[in-house]
């Protein structure tokens, strides 16, 4: 897509050597989402630079996101090709399971091994917002940042991929909890349960994501995506088959060094 088409359904992307950063640019909404941003955000991660290696998911102004745009609530619609959920419900069932597959892939091309995603978070990330914090690898946030899953409140499920990596990151109980109850998650709390990997002020965050950036990129690039790869899916791997894997990926690693040196 161009400048113009992602400024369009607001967002903005920028690529500065291996690292891209994408900004929620709507800040006037809080940074609200749309289906068009979804949609927008799968064609940024199809056409990601093979020499990026970290991407930084950030959101304009003080709230990187406050979830879904409530102009899609809105029965009357939000204007000529806008996607409202009383379009979703016009669908059969299996259309509508296909179009929330469509959206999907605008949260799960962050999880791509060639590069690590990190969810930069100022102020409120709810419902959406929190999901596409989860979709990415790692999360520094704010102190004052708050995450908050609203989709039980309107009596939805979250359906953006976020519950998986909630899982991952926090266990079952904990993520029932926070998903049912649809409460505020603090900054602290969330350093504490492993939902985020650090929590500063305001004034340095910036600087927190940009060290965190030096210290992704410093490695060799092989080595990295091996890693994440074989970090994705461990927990559901036997023994066994990890051990497998991690040999094989050692053998390539050992080959790339040798031919290097």
């Amino acid at each position: 897509m161009t400048p113009e088409e992602l400024i369009a359904v607001g967002l903005r992307y920028d690529v500065a050597g291996p690292v891209a950063t994408i900004t929620l640019d709507r800040p006037e909404v809080r940074n609200a989402q749309t289906p068009a941003m979804w949609r927008a955000l799968a064609q940024v991660g199809e056409a990601m630079p093979e020499d990026v290696r970290v991407v930084v998911v950030t959101g304009a102004g003080e709230t990187f996101s406050a979830g879904l745009d409530r102009s899609m609530l809105d029965p009357r619609g939000g204007g000529q090709g806008t996607e409202t959920v009383a379009g979703l419900l016009a669908l059969s069932d299996q259309e509508m399971a296909d179009t929330i597959g469509a959206y999907q892939e605008g949260f799960t091309f962050l999880r791509d091994p060639r590069f690590v995603s990190i969810a930069k978070v100022r102020g409120y990330a709810v419902g959406a917002g929190f999901q596409l914090a989860l979709s990415c690898d790692l999360r520094v946030v704010s102190e004052e940042a708050q995450f908050c899953m609203k989709e039980s409140a309107l009596g939805l499920v979250p359906d953006l991929t976020g519950t998986k990596p909630l899982v991952e990151a926090v266990g079952y109980s904990r993520a029932l909890e926070i998903c049912a109850t649809a409460r505020m998650v603090g900054a602290q709390e969330a350093v504490r349960i492993g939902l985020v990997q650090a929590a500063v002020p305001g004034d340095q965050l910036d600087a927190a994501v940009e060290q965190l950036v030096g210290g992704l990129t410093a490695p060799m690039v092989g080595a990295v995506r091996a890693t994440k790869q074989l970090l994705q899916g461990a927990d559901d791997r036997s023994l066994e088959d990890q051990r497998r894997l991690e040999r094989e990926a050692q053998v390539l690693r050992f080959r790339e060094v040798a031919a290097g040196i």
